[in-house]
């Protein structure tokens, strides 16, 4: 069985995901937001507003000390949830891609340095497909990936952002070059080189919690191939709350077939 190509499901990539793994339009309502991107590099932080850097620095280096939930959707046709707890090294995702006849799921399960997928046509029913993480190409993502705080990679994407600045109370916005940030967040150079000159000013909101933690982050894409993309939308909540994940028996494991890395791209 043919395996669907599953490059580039990081965050910037997830509305032309679904059109390009579930064959569909995007549609479905728009999504709300708060605000932004903190920049952390020297050329970015000469046009941003330091208290606004400094608020959504702290932010996204919270999430790397503490379990939280996800949220990420781009209309009706996206959606990638998970529970993770970098302290311990575990997460569990869920990432579903949908068109009119179509749709793909692919469940994902991080403990420590391994990486397991569910993959429809690849994993057998109640098994799991180890990934070797060395194989996967630069930008893959499947939901979870070792050595990334989060399924989006909020930090480092925001930390390619510029002009940021405060909006209101705990809300931010800003503009990041996404040609800065190839292989974060699934950012691949097909997806960079079809949005053009855009790629360089790609708007951020972002939005925190009365704690400083990051609680909405939303980007709004450049059109891909006339397509109006819609905003993708991420929500954090559930800071601090157990994450349950155990590693799967040795009896229910796979090792992943040379296919699927070459539908991730490899």
């Amino acid at each position: 069985m043919r395996t669907p190509r599953l490059a580039g499901l990081g965050l910037t990539a997830m509305a032309t995901a679904a059109l390009a793994v579930a064959g569909c339009d995007n549609g479905g309502g728009s999504p709300s937001a708060g605000g932004s991107a903190p920049a952390t590099s020297a050329s970015s932080a000469s046009a941003a507003d330091p208290a606004a850097v400094t608020a959504l620095s702290a932010a996204t280096a919270k999430l790397g000390t503490t379990s939280f939930k996800i949220l990420a959707t781009s209309g009706t046709n996206f959606k990638l949830s998970g529970a993770v707890d970098p302290a311990n090294g575990v997460g569990t995702g869920d990432l579903t891609a949908s068109g009119t006849n179509t749709e793909l799921k692919v469940k994902s399960l991080l403990i420590d340095k391994d990486l397991y997928v569910q993959v429809p046509g690849v994993t057998k029913a109640g098994t799991w497909t180890h990934l070797d993480v060395s194989r996967l190409p630069e930008g893959a993502n499947v939901g979870l990936r070792p050595g990334q705080v989060d399924p989006v990679n909020t930090a480092n994407l925001l930390g390619s952002s510029t002009d940021v600045h405060s909006t209101g109370g705990n809300n931010y916005a800003g503009t990041v070059d996404l040609t800065k940030a190839i292989g974060l967040a699934g950012v691949d150079q097909v997806t960079i080189d079809s949005y053009g000159s855009q790629a360089q000013n790609v708007p951020f909101t972002a939005g925190l919690d009365d704690q400083g933690r990051i609680q909405v982050l939303m980007i709004t894409p450049p059109s891909a191939s006339g397509k109006q993309i819609l905003p993708i939308e991420v929500l954090y909540s559930d800071y601090g709350v157990p994450v349950t994940a155990s590693r799967p028996a040795t009896s229910q494991i796979t090792e992943a077939p040379d296919n699927l890395y070459s539908s991730l791209g490899g």
